[in-house]
């Protein structure tokens, strides 16, 4: 575990180095708040800001996650991960710290984006509902850092990877829920959004808005993510032989 840790730190200390990218991955999140929350004519709710805020919560996880992966593609094309390999902690901290780091980052540019919803006013100001709303948004953040991690792996060099981001980054979240209810969608894109993930995710945050305890919310993305954790530290072990 503590080694886990010291691969955490490095990530988060080079993270917090390069400020350009911690302001960066907040302007997107922040825009969608304010120039769609605000200004979009919407007449199926009379607060679209709470309707959209968890769409752009999960938003931000998933950029958090999209991108995440590109810091172990940059370490095994620049040599370090064989550096990281050769030390005699255990190889999957190596994975497990790029996973805790990626996630945990997603959460802090969440908490950001939140605390800008609310100044804007949006209503997320229940103790309880907000644990439950993290618990989502740390468990899709598992889930979506471990498959980019595993593309990172099966990727030969950066430009694939950027490639790859952006062939997913936007068809996820614009065939999700985050922008309307499947009732206000046409038909072929509510059958699309009600398969996305990014659709469970937002789906469980707005249960949890409506004071709902998404069980079933819980246990799904808590199943995916142990599977793809699974393959994930499966494909690890073989890149890394």
């Amino acid at each position: 575990m503590i080694q886990t840790l010291y691969y955490l730190e490095r990530d988060f200390r080079r993270w917090v180095r390069g400020r350009i990218n911690v302001v960066s991955a907040l302007v997107m999140p922040a825009a969608w708040l304010i120039f769609v929350g605000l200004a979009l004519p919407i007449r199926f709710t009379d607060n679209y800001l709470d309707f959209i805020t968890p769409g752009i919560l999960v938003l931000t996880m998933l950029g958090a996650s999209l991108q995440g992966g590109a810091l172990l593609m940059f370490d095994k094309v620049l040599g370090f991960l064989p550096k990281f390999l050769a030390m005699p902690a255990p190889r999957e901290s190596i994975l497990f710290g790029k996973i805790l780091f990626i996630t945990l980052r997603g959460l802090i540019q969440s908490t950001v984006i939140l605390i800008i919803a609310v100044i804007l006013g949006a209503h997320f100001l229940d103790f309880l509902l907000l644990i439950q709303t993290y618990l989502i948004l740390m468990i899709f953040g598992i889930l979506l850092s471990s498959v980019m991690t595993t593309v990172a792996l099966s990727l030969e060099d950066h430009d694939s990877y950027s490639a790859f981001n952006a062939m997913v980054s936007m068809p996820l979240f614009f065939t999700s829920s985050a922008l309307m209810p499947y009732d206000q969608m046409p038909g072929w894109l509510a059958a699309i959004a009600r398969l996305n993930p990014v659709s469970y995710a937002i789906d469980g945050v707005r249960e949890v808005q409506a004071g709902i305890f998404p069980a079933s919310t819980f246990l799904g993305l808590m199943i995916g993510a142990f599977i793809v954790l699974a393959v994930s530290i499966s494909v690890f072990r073989k890149a890394t032989v």
